[in-house]
Formats: structure tokens, sequence, C-alpha cells
């Protein structure tokens, strides 16, 4: 009797341990929850703050036609804010953890299906087919970024919270109130990528020479014996705008021509130019 009842009883304590090792193996997984400051691959992790996510694409004129992408995505919120305005967008970032939050996150705010992350390092992804970049990353890295958003179709808007792009100077900024409820990195800018337009061009007025510092242009126009220095030129993505010998010039860049209008005081007329040389 005594030895049945060990029996019974080793047998129970085994069955009870065996079912807690077994509720311990398939217990859930806490959820990853990011903490502020916390470190990344180039960077560390401080979240915009909505307020002025919602500022950043206002700025930057986002619609649903567009496409976006947010450079170092972190939990998310830049990216699920525009998908719910229609955006398709795709969050790129380092840390695998913040990219299933940002899943996690894009689901229960009911935006799955218009708003994408992928695990990528910056410098080795390819993100030219967007028509608006946003970003909050170190000046640095702005700087690196640089060349390749420089690349990007004309007329791409870039916008960045609170850390800007050396000497090549934002066309707008944007800041977020307390009142918002924003209390730091409150202020967002935007660049719109330039046509590149330096070079000499053909035109049926004469040779139209350009330089150019990103969207700042200058230069000459010279025909019938004649040097006239370009005044109020503008270069807005693709649009080129300037005035010579009281003419005003604005075109459309595409590659190696210019197509638009030139109007003086008596009317106005078609005006084209091709470029001969590049810099």
């Amino acid at each position: 009797m005594i030895t049945a009842m060990r029996h019974h009883f080793a047998l129970g304590c085994l069955l009870a341990a065996t079912t807690v090792a077994c509720a311990q193996t398939t217990a859930p997984k806490a959820e990853y929850e990011p903490h502020v400051g916390q470190h990344g691959k180039d960077v560390i992790w401080v979240p915009t703050p909505q307020a002025l996510v919602d500022k950043m694409l206002a700025l930057g004129k986002v619609t649903p036609k567009d496409t976006l992408v947010d450079l170092g995505s972190g939990d998310g919120r830049t990216v699920i804010t525009a998908a719910k305005r229609g955006t398709t967008a795709l969050g790129i970032e380092y840390n695998p953890d913040m990219v299933e939050l940002s899943k996690r996150n894009a689901r229960n705010a009911g935006v799955a299906g218009k708003a994408e992350f992928k695990r990528a390092d910056l410098f080795e992804t390819d993100f030219s087919n967007a028509t608006v970049v946003t970003m909050f990353l170190l000046p640095d890295i702005n700087l690196r970024l640089r060349p390749k958003l420089l690349d990007m179709k004309p007329g791409t808007r870039v916008v960045s919270n609170s850390f800007t792009m050396g000497d090549w100077k934002w066309d707008e900024s944007a800041t977020a109130s307390s009142d918002e409820g924003c209390t730091s990195y409150c202020t967002a800018y935007l660049w719109i990528v330039p046509a590149k337009v330096a070079g000499t061009w053909k035109t049926p007025q004469g040779t139209l020479k350009l330089e150019q510092q990103f969207q700042m242009v200058s230069g000459t126009l010279n025909g019938n014996g004649r040097e006239l220095k370009l005044s109020d030129a503008k270069l807005t993505g693709d649009r080129l705008v300037f005035t010579a010998g009281g003419v005003l010039y604005s075109g459309r860049v595409n590659g190696e021509h210019i197509e638009g209008m030139m109007k003086t005081g008596s009317g106005s007329s078609a005006w084209s130019a091709t470029r001969e040389t590049r810099p």
C-alpha cells in the first residue's frame, strides 16, 4: 500500500512538473516594446512627435497619388499616418524588432495593405521610385544620403525632421507648436529635388549658359551681339524660370531639353532649348 502510494505520489509529481514545464514552454512571448534612446545601426531611436508627423506630410503635400518612403522608420508612425491618408508607403528600418513592431502597428491601425516595412540598410536600398522621402536622421547621415537624393527624379519631395542638408538650403520649413502637442524636435524641412540644368544650351534667342548650386541658378543669354545676365532665376523641381532682357522665360526641363513659353509686354510665344555641353 505504502509502495503504491509512493508510486502514485511520484507519478503525480512528475505529471505536475511536466505540466509546469509545458506551460512555461508555451507561454506567449512578450511583445517587443522600444525605449527612447535605444541604439540603432547609425542613430539612437527618438520617435517623431505625432504633431510633427502630420506637419511633415502636410509640408510635403502628400496625397494618395504619392509613393512615400520613410528612411529609418522606427515604430512606423510616419508610414502608418501616410497610409491612413491613402498613400502607398514603405518604411525602411534596420532593427528587425522595430520592423515587426511596425507591421503589428499597421495591422492594428487597419492599413497593412498600404503600409509596408522592410528590414534593410538605407545606403544599400533602392528607393528611387518614391515621390516623397521622409526621415529623422542625424546631419552626417543626411549628408551621406544627399547624393542619392539629388539623383532622384526632379520634383521629388524630401522632408526631414529637425536636421538639414549642409549647404543644400531647404525650400520650405514648418514648425509644430506646443499647443499642437510638440515639445521637442518640432521643425520640419522640405527640399524639392532640382533638375540638373548646368551647362550650355542652344536656343533660338542665342546661347544660354547656366550655372547651378542645387536649386539656385544663375547665368547669361548671349544673342544678337549682346550678353544678358539672367535675373530672378528659380528652379523648382523640373520647372525653370528666369528673366533676360525684359523677357520672362519659363519651361519644363526634361533631360537635355527645355520646353516652355517666353513672355514679353506684347504677348507670349513658345520657347525651347537643347543642351550642348555639361560642366
